[in-house]
């Protein structure tokens, strides 16, 4: 990301640096559910920080208080030092919002939809097309701007509906799901494009239903499970707090994977989870001990083992384990309030 786009964070209160976010006690009803349930947050700025949690959980309701598309019930919250009730219009000044689906023209091309959008934000003549073509190289997609976006593949509509809010270079950034449905190879460059733009001085709020994205971009990662925050922490402390002791363990017929499932949760008392790569369970066992005893259970119950062994969760466990097993997260969001 070029010098154009590096911001100035300096602002401080009584000497500290004032956070991008600063969320207390945020509450949220839709009718009797309390979809946001007195959450608690602070940002700072310049970081990426992700929320994590189940579809339903409030992720998204919590997106859109802090973007001013939804007002709260009780609780205060402040973006770049701008209440959301008393300066609604200054929050929006200072951020930028963009979804898992692109909200581009596809018969514009990509430089014609940049263009259009800086002109709807004031710029005139060559500083709209200087805008454009700047963006159109910060984001790698120079050679492509005078094709029409529905000719672009997935990776590059994404990377184009990020640039496209970045106009006005925002204090804040709130990227919901940025890379939903894009191959390996385009998520990469959009990981690469968020770290670029963390590095210029925006902060990053991001919502994802790829454990390994947070792992790999976020400096802290909330989970929240039905409201409320239930674990805040780096991907490193969330993974020590979870415990070393899981057990990890690779079956030789697929067919004996329910069998399995149901041995370990019993004689561990804990949810199990399953690999959807392959016939692979893992649960905490806590000790080795345990995990022992587990393992003599499932040899006595004639079922085969290809593998096993015990140590540190993913990010993916430690996420399965902190929301009781009920935290795989589905493939879309359109149903989290």
């Amino acid at each position: 990301m070029n010098d154009a786009m590096r911001m100035n964070n300096s602002s401080s209160v009584e000497g500290r640096p004032e956070p991008a976010i600063a969320v207390r006690g945020l509450v949220k009803h839709f009718g009797d559910v309390r979809a946001v349930d007195g959450i608690d947050l602070e940002v700072p700025r310049g970081m990426i920080f992700a929320i994590l949690g189940p579809n339903g959980a409030g992720k998204t309701t919590l997106m859109r208080m802090l973007a001013t598309l939804a007002s709260p019930d009780t609780g205060t919250a402040s973006v770049m030092g701008h209440d959301l009730i008393a300066a609604p219009q200054k929050v929006r000044a200072s951020i930028a919002m963009t979804g898992q689906f692109a909200s581009l023209d596809e018969d514009l091309t990509g430089r014609e939809n940049l263009l259009m959008l800086a002109r709807l934000w004031g710029y005139r003549g060559r500083n709209a097309k200087e805008r454009a073509d700047e963006l159109l190289a910060a984001f790698d997609l120079a050679e492509a701007a005078h094709k029409q976006v529905k000719a672009y593949s997935g990776g590059m509509r994404r990377k184009l509906d990020i640039a496209a809010s970045l106009i006005v270079t925002p204090g804040v950034l709130f990227l919901d799901e940025p890379t939903t449905g894009l191959d390996p190879n385009a998520r990469q460059g959009v990981w690469r494009m968020i770290r670029a733009l963390a590095g210029s001085g925006v902060t990053i709020l991001l919502t994802t239903q790829y454990l390994e994205e947070a792992d790999q971009l976020a400096a802290r990662i909330a989970v929240i499970d039905k409201g409320k925050k239930i674990a805040e922490g780096t991907s490193r402390e969330l993974k020590a707090a979870t415990g070393s002791g899981f057990l990890h363990v690779a079956l030789v017929d697929p067919a004996r994977l329910d069998d399995a499932r149901a041995l370990l949760e019993t004689h561990l008392g804990t949810q199990v989870q399953r690999n959807p790569e392959g016939a692979q369970l893992s649960v905490m066992a806590g000790t080795p001990e345990a995990a022992s005893q587990a393992i003599a259970a499932l040899i006595a119950a004639r079922i085969e083992l290809a593998d096993f062994s015990m140590g540190s969760p993913s990010l993916e466990e430690v996420f399965f384990a902190l929301t009781d097993g009920s935290g795989r997260l589905g493939k879309t969001e359109g149903s989290d309030q």
